[in-house]
This record gives C-alpha cells, sequence and structure tokens, in this order.
C-alpha cells in the first residue's frame, strides 16, 4: 500500500511521520509545499500520477484563522482549491482520499454536541474556505472522507499549549477567554484515529469512504480551562484570568460552542479515544516539561 500525505511540515504531517510503524508494510511519502503544491492542478496530476498512491491524507492546510480575513485568495486556494485538486485525481481510480477540516464550519447556535449531520454555517472566512474544500472534495469524488477536528495541538509547531509556555516565561498573569467551548485534539491522536480507519476497513470494521466524521479528544474545556490544566501539568504557579470573548477581539469570528459528538466515528474505531487531559499530559511529557507530583 502507498500512502500519501501532504503537509509533511505541520503538526499532523509530522505526527504521522513518527507513526509509520503503525503500519510497517505500507510505502509512505511524506511532501510539504516545495515538493507538491496542492494549489497547481498540473503539479498534482503530475505527482499523483507518478506514485500512484492507495491512500492520500490531506493535512495541507491553511490555518491562520485571523490572517485569513485579509488573505482571502490564498486561504481559498489551499482550502478549498487544494483538496479539489487532489479529489480530482481520485476519479476513476481505486485510491482513497481523506481530508481533514475544521469545526469552525458548523459556527451555529446548537447547544449541544455537534453532529456531522448538523448545520453549517461559518462565519470565519477560514470557516469558509474549510466548508468549500470539503464540497469542492466531494463533488469531485463523492467517495472521499472528512474528518472534522478542533483545537489542534503538538509538541511541535504554532499552538495554544506552546504559546501559553512561552506567554508565562514572559508575564505574571494571563488573561484567557473562557467563554468559548470545545475540545483540543493532540495530533497523534488524530494521525492514530485516521490509521485506524484505514486499517479498519482491512479488518472488516466498515467502509469509511464517503464518510463525514467529527474527530477530537473526549471531555469538554474552556481555553481559559485548558491553559490552567497546562499550567498544572507542567508545575508551573502561573496565574490566569478568565476574560470573555469580547475583551479579546479578533479578525475572524470564533465559535463559541464547538464540542462535537464522535459517536459515529467511535464505531468505526478500534480503540477508544483518549481524554484531552490525558492526551495534554502525554504531549508535556513530549516537551519535556512534565513534573511527577
Amino acid at each position: 500500500m502507498v500512502i500519501l500525505v501532504t503537509g509533511a511540515s505541520g503538526q499532523v504531517g509530522k505526527s504521522f511521520q513518527s507513526l509509520t510503524h503503525r503500519m510497517p508494510e505500507a510505502q509512505w511519502t511524506f511532501t510539504e509545499k516545495n515538493q507538491l503544491d496542492i494549489r497547481s492542478k498540473t503539479a498534482v496530476a503530475d505527482f499523483l500520477g507518478h506514485l500512484k498512491p492507495d491512500v492520500i491524507i490531506n493535512a495541507a492546510a491553511y490555518t491562520a484563522v485571523d490572517n485569513a480575513e485579509e488573505e482571502r485568495e490564498l486561504a481559498e486556494e489551499v482550502n478549498a482549491e487544494g483538496p479539489a485538486n487532489l479529489a480530482a485525481c481520485c476519479k476513476g481510480t481505486a485510491a482513497q482520499l481523506i481530508h481533514y477540516s475544521t469545526d469552525y464550519v458548523y459556527h451555529n447556535t446548537i447547544n449541544r454536541p455537534l453532529r456531522e449531520t448538523d448545520p453549517t454555517q461559518p462565519l470565519s472566512f477560514y470557516g469558509k474556505t474549510k466548508l468549500s474544500g470539503e464540497k469542492k472534495a466531494l463533488d469531485q469524488f463523492p467517495d472521499c472522507t472528512i474528518i472534522r477536528t478542533s483545537w489542534v495541538y503538538a509538541p511541535m509547531g504554532n499552538n495554544f499549549v506552546l504559546k501559553m509556555l512561552s506567554l508565562a516565561d514572559k508575564n505574571a498573569v494571563l488573561k484567557v477567554i473562557d467563554d468559548q467551548i470545545g475540545t483540543p485534539t493532540l495530533a497523534s491522536d488524530l494521525a492514530e484515529a485516521t490509521i485506524d480507519l484505514i486499517q479498519g476497513q482491512g479488518d472488516g470494521r466498515g467502509d469509511y469512504r464517503g464518510q463525514i466524521f467529527n474527530y477530537s479528544n473526549e471531555g469538554v474545556c474552556s481555553w481559559f480551562d485548558f491553559a490552567k490544566a497546562i499550567f498544572e501539568l507542567t508545575n508551573k504557579n502561573q496565574e490566569v484570568i478568565p476574560i470573555p470573548s469580547s475583551e479579546f477581539p479578533s479578525k475572524a469570528q470564533r465559535p463559541f460552542y464547538s464540542l462535537m459528538s464522535k459517536e459515529k466515528i467511535r464505531g468505526c474505531l478500534s480503540k477508544g479515544i483518549p481524554h484531552w487531559r490525558d492526551s495534554l499530559q502525554k504531549c508535556i511529557q513530549q516537551i519535556g516539561l512534565y513534573h511527577e507530583k
């Protein structure tokens, strides 16, 4: 089996690179933008025509939520046209395409865990490009699998965990939003779940193709709760003050409630989904800051 992972320099892409042992029989190929620019139809067609992958995992994305409000053309090209280009090359082949999307596509007022069938009405331009990418990929290739995720972080890259730890080194007091509710997702957990889906098709656990799934870690928290847990697990005596979103204006509107139901994907996985605090502890251990109490 030949597996292609785009966006190899990102958090999810790097997580896959550390998990190839989960499928040692597979031939893994990882690409960054300079090797495969998914915005180019020609580049995608040439690359895939040569590689002939059995599975394409699209971890390439424009994720700068606020910048997307101004860099609209770039965000649209990467998040919408890119997936469409990959999907178009899967037509008439046995290839499988797995594309990552986001909780931002929901952005509705339903006050319960969001299901894959719930209405989508993204308010940020970033969310709009991700929803457009879902639709264009499915239009081109109805067997495309969409996995919506939220609050992704890892021991490397640009994410909330590393940002909080960096800010704590420079500030005695941190103010963190407490009225946006969701669940963090450790990038390696997302990658492992994706591998589990691929393996599950061969094991007879069901066909994941053409499905839309939600995936995050288990549990629920606010950004304030997340920050407090980071400092508890690193044994830092950091003062954190909860504030409403109104005190921290941003260019892009963010969902106030994006807790997602994982009931659908649980039925396709061979093991349970880790709780966000357990995964955070694992991440902290990986960056060398966890202290046993």
